[in-house]
């Protein structure tokens, strides 16, 4: 084939894309257009659970703090893979998710409402934006509820993800999954993640419900219910009327006004056995509720009713291990997808949330040192220590009464001569 025969050729078949605009097409497919987005309700106990109202839970506010807190105070670094292991990256990228995501952030505060998002919707979505070259340089966190998942299926190539999304500026658009960095939680159809207020509403409404309860009895003055007995009749205007100035004179904290009566009107107080109704048991009980939900050892709550120093010990290594490590994991392994190229990976690096256990690291490093895994410069920048000057801090140890097995001992060399 010559030349001009090359340009005369017929171009090759491409894959139909579905166009990326911020309308429903009859190729892309997005449930949650229709469902709308669900983040409480009415639970059975009557309360309206949302939001704003579970995080009004001292537990469950302690439990968000706990959780997003230590996860944003976990550094995120980028490496890269080499022949014989790994090596720590700073780019621009790197940059992004460790020290700076966008202008008005720290990359804490900027972590941490990220899993608070995961924690209270099941889901976090960031817009990414680009320099001239297509590298990310800001990440700016979308709300949620300002975004709906519109999936596309071919054949050969399988799901295809966009996001119809509200930015802050107000406008909206169809975006390809390049643009918006999505990150969901634990999910049954694998494209958002299940929202634990909307599932769990009657477990926190009941919560909810209880603190309402004593807060109403409280506000009263800690009196029971008032009911106002007569022998004659009453028309319903006059009841209104004798109600609504009960409740202006003797009612809320400081009615203790000595109540004086006519027409023959008797006040009768109806007692609450909070004892019988086992009240604090109730309000116990739910602490526990909200540490399951939430994923939370009951100590980092400050329920210790049933603590023990060693068993507190074990669930401080079980949090990190157990409740935090999936949570890392989902996040790194998102970041990687999203942000990282061929060999290049995210990571969590716990070593800052042992550092506590003086004792215990301490022993760990003395057991590294003498097994050979690692040499002094290394332990020392573990703690953020200045490295020992000259090749002192670069050697490795190694057992004097060690050798391969199977291999004769080698020889030791003379030792020089002490020079007196």
């Amino acid at each position: 084939m010559g030349l001009f025969d090359f340009f005369r050729s017929e171009p090759q078949a491409t894959r139909s894309e579905p166009p990326v605009v911020a309308q429903a097409s009859g190729d892309v497919q997005s449930p949650s257009q229709w469902h709308g987005f669900v983040t409480g309700g009415v639970s059975r106990s009557g309360v309206r659970v949302s939001e704003t109202t579970a995080l009004s839970i001292p537990a469950t506010l302690q439990a968000i703090r706990v959780l997003s807190g230590v996860f944003a105070m976990t550094p995120l670094h980028y490496f890269r893979r080499t022949g014989d292991g790994r090596e720590r990256v700073s780019d621009d990228i790197a940059a992004l998710l460790h020290d700076r995501p966008n202008s008005h952030q720290t990359a804490f505060a900027f972590r941490e409402l990220l899993k608070m998002d995961l924690l209270l919707s099941g889901n976090f979505y960031a817009y990414v934006s680009r320099d001239f070259a297509g590298r990310p340089k800001a990440l700016t966190r979308l709300k949620p509820g300002s975004v709906l998942i519109a999936e596309y299926f071919d054949r050969s190539e399988g799901v295809t993800l966009f996001y119809d999304a509200t930015l802050p500026d107000g406008s909206r658009e169809r975006f390809p999954a390049r643009d918006i960095w999505h990150i969901a939680g634990m999910s049954r159809d694998g494209l958002a993640g299940l929202n634990p207020i909307q599932f769990a509403r009657d477990a926190i409404g009941g919560a909810i419900a209880t603190a309402d309860h004593a807060a109403k009895f409280w506000g009263n003055g800690g009196r029971p219910s008032t009911l106002l007995k007569t022998k004659h009749k009453v028309d319903p205007i006059a009841r209104k009327q004798i109600k609504s100035d009960w409740k202006a004179i003797y009612g809320g904290p400081f009615g203790d006004d000595i109540a004086v009566l006519d027409q023959e009107l008797e006040a009768q107080f109806l007692s609450h056995d909070n004892k019988a109704s086992q009240y604090l048991e109730t309000r116990g009980f739910q602490v526990m509720d909200l540490a399951r939900l939430w994923g939370v050892p009951p100590h980092l709550i400050f329920d210790l009713s049933r603590a023990t120093f060693s068993n507190i010990e074990q669930q401080s290594l079980e949090f990190i291990v157990f409740h935090l490590g999936p949570h890392y994991e989902r996040v790194s392994q998102s970041a990687t997808r999203q942000f990282a190229a061929d060999a290049y990976y995210f990571e969590h690096v716990t070593d800052a949330l042992v550092k506590g256990d003086v004792k215990s690291r301490m022993e760990a490093y003395w057991l590294q040192r003498q097994m050979g895994m690692v040499n002094a410069n290394e332990l020392r920048r573990r703690d953020n220590l200045a490295p020992i000057e000259g090749g002192a801090g670069e050697e490795y140890w190694r057992p004097g009464n060690m050798t391969l097995a199977g291999t004769p001992p080698a020889q030791q060399a003379p030792q020089a001569a002490v020079e007196t």
